[in-house]
């Protein structure tokens, strides 16, 4: 498998973050994010971004998803994508966004 075929597995997708609520029972401060992904429907995922965003700063923003990474339950709650982040000098994650609008559940390459 080439490095390019490698990357073809991964499917990153945008979506708009609907909804965004304090996730009280995970061990590391994180929201619960509910994702509209267009035609994939709306994804749920657990996200630490506390240090950076609020809830209501969060709704409405374009992020990028991994998208079939499978689910997992954290703290209870279903999470079926990964937001993606980078760290910034001090280690808290910045949201990966488009920069402008593009169709929901769009995929990156």
């Amino acid at each position: 498998m080439t490095p390019y075929e490698a990357f073809q597995l991964l499917e990153l997708r945008v979506g708009r973050i609907q909804k965004a609520e304090p996730h009280e029972k995970a061990r590391k401060p994180s929201y619960k994010l509910w994702i509209d992904l267009g035609e994939l429907g709306t994804k749920q995922s657990s996200a630490q971004l506390t240090d950076l965003y609020t809830p209501e700063a969060l709704v409405g923003r374009l992020v990028i998803c991994a998208a079939n990474l499978g689910e997992r339950s954290i703290a209870g709650f279903k999470s079926e994508v990964l937001v993606l982040g980078l760290p910034d000098a001090q280690g808290r994650v910045v949201l990966l966004s488009a920069e402008r609008e593009v169709p929901l559940g769009g995929r990156v390459y």
